[in-house]
């Protein structure tokens, strides 16, 4: 089948042979031929020299290869790639558990299927696409999936309305591709979740979250615990299972927070030692007269383009000055990340000039990541977005 060539300036091909999975549109020297957002291109170095296939994108990630060898995607080649994926997600004991039933099947890059994400909650599918190439493939991927799955699946839901780039030449509207279910009860590490991915945020769960809740949990014995942009109450949960004496799960969003108080409930009763607040969190850690020995603080990415970077890591310097201000002596703190473009090496500095500034003796005691089901390509290190520290502050 041919294709349109895109053709790189002399020089610009050393990723692609590290086999990294983008072409950024400053290294296109032409396009040799017509092309539409979500075609499929073949790439070449400015010597004719083939290099990889894959979806192209008006923008400044300008192809999402899909191979680095010669192929035409078809049918076989996207079953071969969702198996790949399912087949891992199994040996790590994911699709097959009563204790949890909720995990990432494709993480994009990383399952080699750039710009697609599906997590599963308790025998629902819900499908995020970020580029129009895989959007057009949603119903090829709603059969295969159903394949897959060979009959356990009730729902798969399309939630790609907000995803997708604002200028694509498609207009998604969120809806049901298999059943109609809105939500489901699912369960993580034997703890009960209600997940609603239609009203939810990103696919209804932040489901990458998982191993790093049951490890601060683990800290939570006996203390007072403040769960600041605590969403539906994940956090929450983990640290009353955890021995939490208290815990205030607080968010902007009071559907958030309702969400909060019957996944308490579902878990430990109505007489649970918790509260949901609705409030800002920057503020009610200025205003808040509880005296917390626990902070957790899972912000959204406060940057998702560089050019914001260095405002979202102010952010990040002045929330967690906060906390330490806030915080008792001997007192744990959780801190996260999960803006791709701040590194690691950022988030701590950002974390370390807080310390600083308030003259605390902090220790760094664990330092998180996220979990297996959504694995980072070695040629992709973009792809390791979640960082996470607990200290203990004196």
């Amino acid at each position: 089948m041919s294709r349109t060539r895109v053709i790189l300036r002399s020089g610009k091909d050393q990723s692609l042979h590290r086999y990294h999975p983008w072409v950024f549109s400053g290294a296109i020297k032409k396009i040799d031929g017509p092309v539409a957002e979500g075609d499929l291109v073949d790439v070449y170095d400015n010597k004719g020299h083939f290099l990889a296939t894959g979806h192209y994108q008006p923008g400044s990630i300008a192809v999402r290869i899909l191979a680095f060898e010669p192929v035409d995607p078809d049918e076989t080649f996207w079953r071969r790639r969702l198996e790949e994926a399912y087949l891992l997600r199994e040996r790590l004991g994911l699709t097959d558990s009563d204790e949890t039933t909720v995990y990432r099947l494709v993480f994009g890059e990383g399952d080699r299927l750039p710009g697609l994400i599906i997590d599963h909650y308790g025998g629902a599918l819900v499908m995020q696409f970020h580029s129009v190439g895989m959007y057009l493939l949603r119903d090829t991927f709603a059969a295969l999936l159903q394949e897959l799955y060979d009959g356990r699946l009730t729902t798969i839901y399309d939630k790609s309305e907000g995803t997708l780039p604002h200028k694509a030449p498609v207009t998604p509207r969120n809806g049901w591709l298999l059943g109609k279910e809105k939500g489901a009860e699912v369960t993580e590490h034997g703890h009960r979740f209600l997940v609603n991915w239609v009203e939810g945020q990103k696919t209804g769960f932040f489901v990458d979250q998982r191993e790093n809740r049951q490890v601060v949990g683990s800290f939570a014995g006996g203390r007072q615990v403040l769960n600041l942009f605590g969403y539906t109450g994940g956090f929450s949960v983990y640290a009353l299972a955890g021995g939490a004496t208290l815990v205030h799960t607080v968010d902007s969003s009071v559907q958030a927070v309702k969400m909060s108080r019957t996944n308490v409930e579902l878990n430990f009763g109505k007489k649970a030692p918790h509260k949901g607040i609705v409030a800002d969190a920057f503020e009610w850690l200025d205003r808040a007269e509880t005296e917390y020995d626990m902070i957790i603080l899972d912000p959204p990415a406060f940057a998702k383009h560089h050019n914001v970077l260095h405002n979202a890591l102010q952010g990040y310097k002045r929330l967690n000055e906060k906390a330490f201000r806030k915080i008792r002596s001997g007192g744990i703190l959780a801190t996260f990340s999960c803006s791709q473009v701040v590194s690691r090496e950022q988030f701590r500095q950002s974390v370390f000039v807080a310390a600083a500034n308030t003259g605390r003796h902090v220790r760094i005691l664990q330092q998180l990541t996220q979990p297996a089901d959504h694995p980072i390509s070695l040629f992709h290190p973009e792809g390791e977005y979640l960082k996470g520290l607990i200290m203990r502050v004196d």
